[in-house]
């Protein structure tokens, strides 16, 4: 199983800390914004990792991230032209990286502490399928995200993007587990009243054939959505860290 982590888009509500670099790249507490999600998936026993970025700023990871090795990674770099094309679009560009392997998608301003690991054992023994990462927040909240709703049993019964009445209180975090079928899925999708290749809609369709399962984090946060989150992540990874939970 391989990773792949997207630090693209234009993080225009940070401006102006990204008018010169990007918002990946920003410190929270004593790391880059970056090292997170690479971390997550190294302790998950993920070692060949895609990073892809905008053109404006691959020069920037390489930099400072190199071959990897310092984060006991093996690194591989591509660049998204088009920062507005959605999530989704992001991930088709790993095709070739992928080479019909499954893959584990975290968006590189996610920061969290679940052990990854038995999740990505449990997948890569599985024949098909898909896995979506959940945390529970505030019905107004969750109404900013992809809103996750599962019945009593645990079972995925929809998900919704963005919607203004949400079904449930649990959002859909930026990590995604997929099969090697996710850029024949991707290839099927159209565009959003927004312009994007949603991942809802991508999700959607193992949500469809019944081979979408939900995983909740205890504990998740969006560092790169604005000013306020940046500085609540940088006191909620100081806090953790100081308690050796980090």
């Amino acid at each position: 199983m391989k990773g792949v982590i997207l630090a693209g888009g234009l993080a225009t509500r940070l401006r102006p800390l990204t008018w010169v670099t990007n918002k990946h790249l920003l410190p929270v507490y004593n790391k880059p914004m970056i090292y997170y999600p690479i971390l997550s998936l190294v302790k998950a026993g993920i070692k060949e990792i895609l990073i892809s970025s905008s053109p404006d700023h691959s020069g920037q990871f390489a930099n400072l991230l190199k071959g990897g090795s310092e984060l006991g990674a093996k690194l591989y770099y591509s660049v998204q032209e088009n920062p507005k094309g959605g999530i989704a679009n992001a991930i088709g560009m790993a095709k070739e990286f992928a080479d019909n392997e499954k893959i584990a998608v975290v968006l590189g301003d996610n920061i969290f502490n679940y052990n990854l690991k038995p999740a990505v054992e449990k997948f890569v023994k599985k024949e098909k399928g898909a896995i979506v990462f959940g945390i529970r927040m505030s019905m107004m909240e969750s109404k900013h995200y992809g809103v996750i709703e599962m019945d009593k049993t645990g079972k995925v019964v929809s998900i919704e993007e963005k919607p203004e009445e949400p079904k449930s209180d649990i959002a859909q975090a930026g990590i995604y587990f997929y099969d090697s079928r996710v850029f024949d899925f991707i290839n099927k999708l159209r565009p959003s009243p927004r312009g994007e290749l949603e991942v809802t809609d991508l999700n959607n369709f193992y949500l469809k054939e019944g081979t979408l399962e939900c995983n909740l984090l205890d504990w998740w946060i969006d560092a790169g959505t604005s000013h306020d989150e940046l500085l609540r992540a940088n006191n909620l990874v100081a806090e953790k860290v100081h308690k050796g939970e980090l």
